[in-house]
């Protein structure tokens, strides 16, 4: 229920007594609007305005826009409704003041029913403007195609109604339960362990003989140009999905096909620069994906129930657009994919070599089984890589992270910090009470921290220029990880310890394998899109739409990608006397020993050779290069960190897709 006693203008509540009841919602309400300050910057008034945010009522925590506006529009007319897109509130619009003071006194408090079915308590504040994105409608991927109504409701029911999903394991087209989705192969088996088929081995009895009438007519009327001999079928529960990936150039010709049955599904395309777009799959539409969607961007499902999709009655298949004016919720079902291909028996010859298995010169590097070869990895896919890349990596790394502020504001005034690997140094000048220097093994990421007057030099992290028991404290935030033998991890955190004088602290971040943890995704994890343009909105541009700044594709220090491990163990592959497999960015990790892919924005120049254990490169359609990385598990810093002498762990816990220490020397 609402508490109108409690819900005015801020400036007449201390006149008010308030009952234990009133005090809690208040508190409540004080608590959703500095969340709403803190995290998404939007700022709320005390005095009233035609405006007003709600939060719990957005689309993020499953209130769809057709359970909303009734509510609201009980109060009056609803001149706007914006509901950004993953966001846990809205913003509303009256046509007059005296009808949102309405609003604010009668709903705030009130409890609704959300889409799942679970109570939730609505908190309404005033908001003079707000940051909204000027994003603009973002055209279909170069090469991608949607064609609505591809087959007849009548030929939808028979296809579903041929496969039988139950366990005949004497059927070799039989594929057994993943760990998302029912699937069976025909034609060739696809091998998941490799992304890729056995082409000497095809399946007896082809495509299932229901497939040849439609795939004629699809080749009659044009939509393809090849017919298939490969089929995957995979049946989704609602809020399951599958990870971004790109099908491997060397198994399947240019042209893939998806045929969506039985629910509608909202598929994410993400262009190696962060572009992303969601394109909406209704049922009985067909996806052929050619050219530079087949081959650069990659496609997958995210795991939800209910996707954000066009309110618009007319609205159809194709781009979900940034109207957040527009946007609500739709409930998926159990849905059933026919993708079709068309299995290559020649080596691929695209145009985008970068990310071409068959046209990979470059053999990458193998897990390293002495110290110097380790060196050696490091020079080539850390050393060198951050060299070429620094300049974008500095542009990508402007906010601290709020763990490790606390950590540098609590120290004593006069505090002796070093910070090892300080890149651009962000964290050098967060606290003017300590003496502060930095370091770090790229010259050029020294370069820039002198330009901003701040003390740094270059130095190795095993060898650190500085006298024993010299500093009160250290950070090393984003640099063990970037060691490739537990050895000279080991060597790297003593090293941390050495410089401490006794009682002296360290903080030591490094990048998780479990990139979703305790049910929460990280930051990463979490969708990103590319700002075009940032402007205001106010009570005399209501037409605008409302969305936060997102960072692009690189802005954590955790870099690229999102694993999404289960809790309790990473379940990775031992990398060892092998190649290191190069990671798709914002997937999940299948081995803790990885090389992960920067793509460089802006012209480099000349091409430079490659040199043994070079960075594996490419200047097409932009510059790639490969940092190495290993990936903590839960528990492993801190094991590590357990194998130093006189050290004591103060804390250890999980940021953001990173693992943290703070020990302290005894």
């Amino acid at each position: 229920m609402a508490a109108p006693s409690v819900a005015m203008d801020t400036n007449h509540q201390s006149n008010i007594k308030l009952s234990k009841t009133e005090k809690k919602f208040l508190r409540k309400q004080i608590k959703a609007r500095n969340t709403l300050l803190r995290h998404e910057g939007i700022e709320a008034v005390s005095y009233a305005t035609q405006s007003l945010v709600v939060a719990n009522g957005g689309l993020g925590n499953s209130v769809s826009r057709k359970q909303l506006l009734p509510v609201l529009e009980k109060c009056g007319l609803v001149e706007a409704l914006l509901m950004p897109p993953n966001k846990p509130y809205s913003f509303v619009r009256y046509t007059t003041t005296e009808e949102s003071r309405k609003a604010y006194v009668t709903l705030n408090g009130k409890e609704i029913v959300d889409d799942l079915g679970q109570k939730i308590i609505l908190y309404l504040n005033f908001v003079e403007k707000a940051q909204w994105k000027e994003m603009g409608l973002q055209p279909l991927p170069p090469g991608l195609m949607v064609v609505e109504e591809i087959i007849s409701s009548e030929d939808e029911k028979m296809l579903l109604e041929s496969f039988i999903w139950t366990e005949d394991t004497d059927n070799q087209n039989f594929q057994k339960s993943l760990k998302h989705r029912r699937v069976k192969h025909f034609g060739y088996e696809f091998h998941y362990e490799n992304n890729n088929v056995d082409k000497d081995k095809p399946l007896p009895g082809g495509l299932p003989d229901i497939c040849d009438s439609i795939l004629e007519k699809w080749l009659k009327k044009g939509y393809i140009k090849h017919k298939p001999d490969q089929l995957t079928v995979n049946q989704y529960e609602p809020g399951h999905g599958i990870p971004p990936h790109i099908d491997t150039h060397s198994a399947f010709e240019d042209e893939i096909v998806s045929l969506s049955l039985g629910s509608e599904i909202v598929m994410d395309f993400k262009h190696p620069d962060g572009v992303t777009v969601q394109v909406m799959l209704l049922r009985r539409s067909l996806l052929v994906m050619t050219g530079e969607s087949r081959y650069l961007w990659t496609h997958g499902i995210t795991p939800r129930k209910f996707d954000t999709v066009q309110a618009s009655e007319h609205y159809k298949s194709g781009i979900i657009t940034s109207d957040i004016g527009d946007l609500t919720l739709s409930k998926r079902g159990i849905r059933t994919s026919f993708t079709f291909r068309k299995v290559r028996h020649t080596p691929c010859n695209c145009s985008y070599s970068s990310v071409c298995d068959s046209q990979r010169k470059e053999t990458p590097p193998s897990f390293p089984e002495s110290d110097k070869e380790a060196s050696q990895l490091e020079q080539a896919y850390v050393h060198r890589v951050y060299e070429e890349i620094a300049g974008h990596f500095s542009s990508t790394r402007h906010t601290p992270w709020p763990q490790i502020v606390e950590f540098l504001k609590a120290l004593p005034s006069g505090s002796i910090v070093a910070d090892i690997g300080c890149g651009n140094g962000k964290y050098l000048g967060i606290n003017k009470e300590l003496y502060m220097i930095g370091c770090d093994r790229s010259q050029s990421l020294v370069d820039i921290c002198r330009e901003k007057h701040l003390q740094a030099f270059v130095c190795d992290a095993l060898a650190i220029p500085v006298r024993s028991g010299s500093c009160d404290a250290c950070i090393s935030v984003a640099v063990i990880h970037h060691f490739s033998t537990a050895e000279r991890r080991v060597a790297a955190l003593q090293e941390l310890v050495r410089l401490l004088r006794p009682g002296g602290k360290a903080l030591i971040y490094v990048w998780a394998m479990e990139q979703e943890y305790n049910n929460q995704k990280s930051k990463y994890l979490k969708e990103n899109k590319i700002s075009q343009g940032k402007k205001e909105i106010s009570d005399t541009s209501v037409q605008r739409q409302l969305v936060e700044q997102m960072p692009n594709a690189n802005s954590q220090d955790s870099a690229a990608s999102v694993p999404s491990i289960q809790e309790g163990g990473c379940n990775s592959r031992k990398v060892t006397n092998s190649e290191l497999p190069i990671h798709t960015n914002r997937t999940t990790f299948h081995s803790q020993d990885v090389l992960v892919p920067w793509h460089l924005k802006g012209n480099l120049g000349k091409d430079k050779p490659v040199e043994p254990f070079g960075p594996i490169r490419s200047h097409d359609p932009g510059s790639v290069f490969h940092r190495y990385y290993h990936v903590f598990c839960d528990g492993e810093l801190e094991a590590a960190c357990q194998t130093l002498s006189n050290v004591s762990i103060l804390q250890s816990y999980y940021d953001q897709g990173n693992w943290c220490v703070i020990l302290q020397k005894i």
